[in-house]
């Protein structure tokens, strides 16, 4: 079995999911790797079809349920599943075996002493803090070019990390999911943008979302009981979770967050600048 890092490192960000099979992109390379959607015909959306990984998580998500992360190649998100549910069904989803190179994933910090820390693991060099504040996607960018403007830590050639490369730096050991011996954060409970776009929905509103990775806890509004009005919010699906969000917009306009888990909509996320 594959841990999450393995296995993330098949997603294709040219994949996207409008609803139907026939205006969908797997987020996987299917000239490589099969892949199939939910069957409709038996009662599944076209999402249902997640790939697990070994990587358990230490907490639990939504009614206290134990989980384990998996990979969504149909919608491009990592998210926190039930291993069963409530009435004691088992839950069921696709495997891709992996074999060769047990050191993949694998983090080798070391602290420069100036601010920055470098991966010795992927060669990269990362901002020890973070930004300090939430920022749309917009301000995001401009915040990386200011931070370059002034030399930030001696460099001018820092950028917000694709989807994969912050994912790398990921720990599912922990919450919040971050090695804090090396890299610090303001807010535990901080998500954190990516510079990848999110191919979601319609064509007409393709790439108004971005991917970013929830080092705190995965948050969404659920109801509890389920047939009442009353919204919970809970640990959805856990710390490590990679979804997306608005690129730019108002948080406050969903104030019950999104989709079937009431997924949360910070908009407003956290940098950590790589290089």
């Amino acid at each position: 079995m594959p841990t999450i890092k393995e296995l993330y490192s098949l997603i294709n960000f040219n994949g996207g999911c409008a609803g139907t099979v026939a205006s969908s992109t797997p987020y996987i390379d299917t000239k490589y790797f099969d892949f199939v959607y939910g069957d409709e015909s038996k009662g599944f959306r076209i999402i249902d079809c997640q790939d697990w990984s070994a990587t358990e998580y230490i907490g639990k998500t939504m009614r206290g349920n134990t989980t384990a992360f998996g990979v969504n190649f149909a919608d491009g998100r990592i998210k926190g599943y039930p291993k069963s549910f409530p009435n004691g069904k088992i839950a069921a989803m696709y495997v891709r075996y992996v074999r060769g190179n047990p050191d993949y994933g694998k983090n080798d910090f070391k602290d420069n002493g100036d601010g920055t820390v470098t991966d010795r693991a992927t060669g990269l060099m990362w901002q020890q803090d973070d930004s300090g504040k939430g920022m749309n996607w917009q301000e995001a960018l401009a915040w990386v070019q200011k931070k370059n403007s002034e030399n930030y830590l001696g460099h001018n050639d820092w950028r917000l990390p694709d989807a994969k490369e912050l994912q790398s730096i990921v720990d599912y050991s922990s919450v919040p999911a971050i090695n804090q011996n090396f890299l610090k954060m303001s807010d535990t409970n901080a998500w954190y943008w990516t510079g990848t776009s999110h191919l979601e929905g319609p064509v007409d509103r393709r790439g108004s979302a971005a991917v970013y990775v929830a080092f705190g806890k995965a948050t969404g509004w659920m109801k509890l009981p389920p047939s009442s009005e009353e919204y919970k919010l809970l640990d959805v699906h856990g710390a490590g979770a990679q979804r997306s969000d608005p690129k730019i917009g108002n948080p406050y306009d969903y104030p019950h967050g999104r989709g079937p888990q009431g997924d949360v909509i910070r908009i407003n996320n956290f940098v950590r600048l790589v290089r």
